[in-house]
C-alpha cells in the first residue's frame, strides 16, 4: 500500500499549488500579451502600458509562481522523507503562506493600477508605490517563515537520529532554504532601506549602484533557488520514476554543497557593463560563476549514469541503446526529460552571459530574455510540471489516468515546441540584428532596423501562442487531477541510491563548516565593491554636496 502525506501536510501543499496555477494564468497571459504587442500585431488600450504587461508577466511567474510552488514541493520532501510535520511546523508553514498571499496581492494591484510599473527587476531608478514595496517585502518575510519550518523538521530528523544520515531530499531542501535566507537579505535590504524610505520621500535619492548590486547579490541566487527543486527531482524521483536507482547519494550532497558556496557571491557578473565596481572585483565574481559549472556537470553526469545503468541492466547494448529504455510515455519522466534537454542550450547560453568580453556583445539585447526562457522557463517550469502530475494526485488521494496522462504529454511537447520558437527567435534576433530586451516594438515604430526586425517578432508571437495553448493544458490536466480523476493512490516517488549504505561525507552535513565558507566566499566577493560605494562618490557626482544617497 502507498504511504501518502497527512491529510493535513496535504492541504498545505495543495494551497500552494493553488496560489502557483493562478499566477501561471494571469502571468501567462499578460506574456501573450507582450509578444503580440512587440511584433506590432496588437495595440493596447492607452490605459495599459507595455511595461505594465511586462512588470506582471516577470514578477507574477518568475517570482511568486516559483516561490509558492518551491515552497509547498518543499514541504512535501521533508513531511514524505522525513516525518509528517509537527503543529508548529504546519503553523509556521501556513503563517508564511498567508504572508505571502497579502504581500502578493499587495504588489499585484499596484502592478495593476500601474503605480507599480517597474519591471521583473524593480531596482532603482524606476520608483514604485511603497504598497508595492511593502507587498514584496512581505513576500520575502513570508518565505522565510515557510522555510524555517522545512529547517525544523530537518533538525528535528537530525536530532532523533544521531549520527544517522539524513534523507538526501530533505538535505536538499534545507541547502536550498539555507540559500534562499541568505541571498534574499540582498533583496530585503535595498527594499527596506533604499526603495521603501525612497518611496515615502523621507529621501530625495537612493544609490543606484548599490540598489542595483544588492539586488543582483539575490537575483542570480535565486535561478539556483528555482534550479535546486528541479534538480532535487532529477536526482532523487526521476530514478525512481524509470524504476532504477539513483546513481551516487554523496556526489548529490556534494553538488548542493557546491550550489549553497558558489550561487551567491557572483550577481556582480550581471553588473559587468556599469561603471562604479572595479574591474577585478568583475573578473573575480566571473571566476566564481564559471564555478557554478562544476556540480551542474556532476549532476549531469549522474543523471545520464542513472539512465545507462538502468538500459544496460535490461539488456540494453551499444553507446545509446539505454536511451530505448526510457519511459517515452510516462508524462512524470518525459517532461523533467524535456526540461534537462532544455538545459543543454541553456546553460551554454549562460557561460556567454558570464563571460566578461561575450556579455557586452548580448548585454542588452533580447538574447538575454531568450536565455531566461530556456533556463526558468523551460528546464525548470517543464520538470515543476512534471512534478505537479504525480504531486497534486498523491495530495488528492487520486490517480494519473491514462487519459491525463497523454493530455500531460501533450502539454510538455506543446511547450518545448512553443518555446523553442520563441526563445530560438529571441537569441537569433538579439545576437545577429542587436534588438534590445525590455523594449516594445512600437518604440521603435518605422525604424529601418524595426523593419528588419518584425520577421523574428512574429515568430516570438507564434511560439507565445503555442505556449498559451500549453497553459491551457496545464489547467485543464490540473482541474482533472484535483476533481474529476478517479480516487486512489498516487505514488510519491523518491529512489534509493546505489551508495545508500555508504557513509555521507563528512563536511557534506557539518553545517558550522557549510555556512562559514559560504559567508567567507560573499565577504571576500562583496565586502570590497559595496564599500567602494559608500567611500567613494559614484561617477559626475562632484560638486553635488556631502550626501552619499544618489
Amino acid at each position: 500500500m502507498i504511504e501518502r502525506l497527512s491529510k493535513k501536510d496535504s492541504k498545505l501543499v495543495m494551497a500552494h499549488m493553488y496560489v502557483a496555477i493562478c499566477c501561471l494564468i494571469l502571468g501567462g497571459l499578460a506574456g501573450l500579451l507582450q509578444t503580440f504587442v512587440r511584433s506590432g500585431l496588437l495595440q493596447l488600450p492607452k490605459s495599459i502600458s507595455y511595461y505594465q504587461i511586462l512588470t506582471v508577466h516577470g514578477i507574477v511567474l518568475a517570482l511568486v509562481l516559483t516561490t509558492f510552488f518551491i515552497i509547498g514541493f518543499q514541504y512535501s520532501a521533508v513531511a514524505k522523507t522525513a516525518g509528517n510535520l509537527s503543529p508548529l511546523q504546519r503553523k509556521l508553514g501556513w503563517i508564511g503562506f498567508w504572508v505571502m498571499v497579502i504581500g502578493t496581492a499587495m504588489a499585484a494591484t499596484m502592478v495593476l493600477l500601474n503605480k507599480a510599473t517597474v519591471l521583473y527587476t524593480f531596482y532603482a531608478p524606476l520608483k514604485a508605490h511603497v504598497i508595492f514595496y511593502v507587498g514584496m517585502a512581505l513576500v520575502v518575510v513570508g518565505s522565510w517563515i515557510s522555510v524555517s519550518g522545512q529547517i525544523l523538521k530537518y533538525a528535528e530528523f537530525k536530532k532523533k537520529n544521531p549520527g544517522k544520515k539524513s534523507p538526501l531530499l530533505s538535505y536538499m531542501v534545507t541547502i536550498n532554504d539555507v540559500m534562499w535566507i541568505v541571498c534574499s537579505l540582498g533583496v530585503a535590504s535595498t527594499v527596506l532601506f533604499q526603495l521603501i524610505p525612497w518611496s515615502l520621500g523621507l529621501v530625495e535619492r537612493v544609490d543606484v549602484s548599490l540598489s542595483r548590486t544588492l539586488f543582483w547579490y539575490f537575483g542570480h541566487a535565486l535561478v539556483y533557488f528555482w534550479l535546486l527543486p528541479a534538480y532535487m527531482c532529477w536526482y532523487v524521483i526521476v530514478p525512481k520514476i524509470i524504476g532504477a536507482k539513483a546513481f551516487s547519494d554523496n556526489l548529490a550532497r556534494m553538488s548542493f554543497m557546491l550550489f549553497l558556496f558558489f550561487s551567491i557571491p557572483v550577481g556582480i557578473h550581471h553588473q559587468l557593463v556599469e561603471p562604479g565596481i572595479d574591474d577585478i572585483w568583475k573578473y573575480f565574481q566571473v571566476i566564481l560563476t564559471f564555478m557554478v559549472v562544476v556540480p551542474s556537470f556532476m549532476t549531469a553526469f549522474s543523471l545520464f549514469a542513472t539512465f545507462e545503468n538502468y538500459g544496460r541492466s535490461l539488456g540494453y547494448k551499444g553507446l545509446f541503446g539505454w536511451f530505448k529504455s526510457l519511459p517515452w510515455n510516462d508524462a512524470r519522466f518525459v517532461l523533467p526529460f524535456l526540461g534537462m534537454l532544455a538545459f543543454i542550450p541553456g546553460g551554454a547560453g549562460g557561460l556567454v552571459n558570464a563571460s566578461a568580453q561575450m556579455n557586452g556583445l548580448i548585454h542588452n539585447t533580447i538574447w538575454v530574455t531568450g536565455h531566461f526562457h530556456l533556463t526558468v522557463a523551460s528546464a525548470v517550469i517543464l520538470t515543476f510540471f512534471g512534478m505537479m502530475y504525480w504531486l497534486i494526485p498523491h495530495c488528492t488521494g487520486r490517480k494519473l489516468t491514462k487519459f491525463t496522462n497523454k493530455l500531460a504529454i501533450i502539454q510538455g511537447y506543446t511547450w518545448a515546441i512553443g518555446m523553442t520558437v520563441m526563445s530560438g527567435a529571441m537569441h537569433y534576433i538579439g545576437l545577429v540584428k542587436g534588438a534590445p530586451r525590455r523594449s516594445a516594438f512600437s518604440t521603435y515604430g518605422g525604424s529601418k532596423q524595426a523593419a528588419e526586425w518584425v520577421p523574428y517578432q512574429i515568430l516570438q508571437a507564434v511560439g507565445g501562442t503555442i505556449l498559451f495553448i500549453s497553459i491551457i493544458l496545464v489547467v485543464m490536466v490540473f482541474i482533472h487531477l484535483v476533481f474529476l480523476s478517479p480516487k486512489g493512490d498516487e505514488e510519491y516517488p523518491v529512489a534509493e541510491a546505489l551508495d545508500q549504505d555508504a557513509p555521507v561525507i563528512k563536511f557534506a552535513e557539518n553545517w558550522r563548516f557549510l555556512i562559514i565558507v559560504t559567508v567567507l566566499l560573499i565577504l571576500i566577493a562583496y565586502t570590497f565593491p559595496i564599500g567602494q560605494m559608500f567611500t567613494d562618490p559614484p561617477p559626475g557626482a562632484k560638486g553635488m554636496g556631502e550626501g552619499k544617497l544618489w
